[in-house]
């Protein structure tokens, strides 16, 4: 009997006779007697009218359903079941709507800047390097700098793991790199900045904008991401040296990375190079959107440097020193250039030189020998070890001095260039036929004893600028070679007089006779005359130190005793005489150390003076190093340089000549008087 039916009532009859079952065969008439009274009470129901359908096995049919229908089930347990899953998938939006908006908010808003924003930095313009007219040495001309974010090129951004790969390989013949370098770059790990290339012109970055172009077309119509979308450009300024080779020594140059790598523009690197500023914008596809705002704080642009050299001078200097190192087939030489008065340096020139705009054709090196050489100067010297004996008063210019071939001294014998008869020489013929052993005769006066001498000779040379920096603070530069006089060696006591046994530069060595041409006052050698701000404020250099050495009597002394040596007939730098100028000058002969084995081999050819000697304006020095063909003699190597080079400062600085010829001093004496 089913669950959902009621059970069926049985109608009471006639009790059953025991042990038989209503109904059961052999029921006999209990069993016939039931099944009648149930007929006789539908009977009495159907005569009443409320007889019931009769329905399958027997079962009357339910109140209110008509027979042989049938009845749908409810519909609103469906509608419940449907409306309460909406209810949960809006359950759910919502739940993620309030994660992303409030909870995770400050975290989505993040990862929307990495990929939106980008902030980089701006260059300062570097500032300009200029001669004393103001004349460019040196400037900046637009570039920019390739930059790379690795992390747009990681695969969760890019979406491939070759993405590094592909852009390197556009990239490399582009900017000349590297492809594995671009692609290391590329792939840093946790890096937001790198730089795949620097200074590179406008036109490889229009090539690369080109690119970038043409793949985000292909992105936008599905063909895959554009492998450099993840690449930049910072505007940056590149170094540019209108004049190529000349003053570079002095300029230096500016490295890959806008840092200054030698010469001024190390020195002076804070000054021009300024302050950089930073930018912060949205970009998409790799380009800036115009629509939105960015924080941007501006870049100061760094101070023009103005220069003492004067352009024009520079030029005949480098010409006429690498013509002579050309021509004597020398390691190298150079040329000062300094004004008497002031201590200004005109021009400072090497040879051989390099190019800044290309470091790759540099043969010389990339320093400034000038200042950076310290080697014996030889007879150019000797003009201090006079100046110490006119100042002390030990002798005059008409002083005998009797020089003979060989003087022994020490464990040694001392000579001359050439090898004489017995000279009979004034103190200013001594100067002017350039006689080492004259000089340490004249030199012994200075002492009762020979180290008594010896201190008041290094005190002279200490006031001229020898072993103590010039003053220019110049990058590499050496500060020569004076040893205390307590320990100098036997031989140096009696060679350091002629110029060998201590080392200098050849700004010192400019800078002596630059002293003797003022009056006996040293100026501290500059090479800055100013500077400009980026706010167009003109600021001059510090006024230079100046020292006074000796008297102005005994530089005027010293002044006609070097006229002597270019204008006398007996003098040995007759080449470096100037029609119309009165010239004042030396010539130096030295052994030269060999800076690999620390022994003397070669020669050191120089000359140094200054005119007019009337009214002293310029000073020129001249050197050459190791001179392997023709002579090797200062006075026929770099008398002739001094020439050239002293003609065209005293025209391009418009020096009138002189006036009187110069006083003709005794170079000899007559024995027998």
């Amino acid at each position: 009997m089913s669950d959902s039916q009621p059970p069926r009532r049985r109608v009471p009859g006639p009790a059953a006779p025991r042990g038989r079952r209503p109904g059961s065969p052999g029921g006999g008439a209990g069993g016939a007697g039931g099944a009648g009274a149930a007929r006789s009470a539908r009977g009495a129901r159907e005569a009443r009218g409320t007889a019931r359908p009769a329905r399958p096995g027997g079962r009357p049919p339910r109140p209110g359903r008509r027979p042989g229908t049938i009845r749908l089930g409810s519909p609103r347990p469906r509608l419940r079941l449907v409306g309460l899953g909406l209810a949960f998938v809006l359950l759910v939006f919502t739940v993620r709507l309030l994660q992303v908006q409030a909870v995770d908010a400050e975290a989505y808003a993040a990862k929307s800047r990495v990929n939106r924003y980008i902030t980089h930095e701006i260059a300062a313009e570097r500032g300009s390097i200029t001669d004393r007219h103001g004349g460019e040495l040196a400037t900046t001309v637009d570039a920019y700098d390739i930059i790379g974010d690795p992390y747009l090129f990681t695969p969760g951004q890019s979406k491939a793991r070759d993405t590094p790969a592909r852009a390197a390989a556009l990239l490399a013949p582009v900017l000349g790199a590297d492809e594995d370098e671009l692609a290391r770059k590329l792939s840093t790990p946790g890096s937001r900045y790198a730089v795949l290339a620097r200074a590179r012109s406008p036109q490889v970055w229009k090539q690369i904008q080109d690119l970038k172009t043409a793949f985000a077309e292909r992105e936008s119509a599905g063909g895959g991401r554009n492998p450099l979308a993840g690449v930049y450009q910072e505007p940056r300024s590149k170094r540019v040296y209108p004049n190529k080779e000349l003053a570079a020594g002095v300029l230096g140059f500016v490295g890959a990375d806008g840092k200054g790598g030698g010469g001024l523009e190390a020195k002076l690197d804070r000054e021009l190079a300024g302050e950089p500023g930073r930018i912060t914008y949205a970009h998409s596809g790799g380009r800036r959107v115009p629509t939105e705002s960015a924080r941007e704080q501006p870049a100061v642009p760094g101070s023009d440097i103005r220069l003492t050299l004067d352009r024009d001078v520079q030029w005949a200097a480098q010409r006429a020193i690498t013509d002579q190192v050309e021509k004597s087939g020398a390691e190298r030489g150079y040329v000062v250039v300094q004004d008497t008065r002031s201590g200004e340096i005109l021009a400072l020139a090497n040879a051989p030189g390099f190019d800044p705009n290309d470091l790759s054709g540099a043969t010389g090196g990339l320093g400034n020998p000038a200042l950076e050489d310290a080697y014996e100067p030889g007879s150019t010297s000797k003009v201090m070890s006079m100046a110490a004996v006119l100042e002390e008063g030990a002798a005059t210019p008409g002083t005998h001095v009797t020089v003979p071939n060989r003087l022994p001294r020490a464990d040694r014998l001392f000579a001359d260039d050439v090898d004489h008869p017995t000279w009979y020489l004034t103190l200013n013929g001594v100067l002017a036929k350039s006689s080492n052993i004259g000089t340490i005769l004249a030199v012994e006066q200075l002492g009762a004893t020979q180290p008594e001498a010896n201190r008041v000779l290094h005190s002279y040379l200490r006031k001229f600028g020898i072993g103590r920096p010039t003053g220019l603070g110049h990058p590499g530069e050496t500060p020569g070679i004076l040893a205390k006089p307590e320990a100098w060696s036997v031989s140096q006591q009696y060679t350091i007089p002629f110029g060998q046994g201590l080392s200098l530069n050849a700004v010192q060595a400019a800078s002596v006779y630059s002293t003797i041409a003022n009056g006996g006052v040293r100026v501290t050698p500059t090479l800055v005359r100013g500077t400009t701000g980026p706010d167009g404020r003109w600021s001059p250099a510090p006024e230079p130190e100046t020292t006074r050495v000796v008297g102005e009597k005994t530089a005027t002394t010293l002044t006609r005793m070097l006229e002597s040596v270019v204008g006398s007939e007996e003098g040995t730098g007759t080449r470096a005489r100037i029609p119309g100028y009165r010239v004042a000058g030396k010539t130096g002969t030295s052994n030269r150390v060999d800076p690999e084995t620390g022994r003397y081999r070669g020669y050191t050819a120089s000359f140094a003076g200054f005119a007019p000697a009337d009214e002293p304006r310029v000073t020129v020095y001249c050197a050459v190093q190791d001179p392997s063909e023709g002579s090797y003699f200062g006075g026929q190597v770099c008398g002739p340089v001094f020439k050239q080079v002293m003609e065209f400062a005293l025209k391009s600085l418009g020096v009138p000549p002189s006036g009187a010829s110069a006083p003709a001093l005794p170079v000899t004496f007559d024995p027998g008087d």
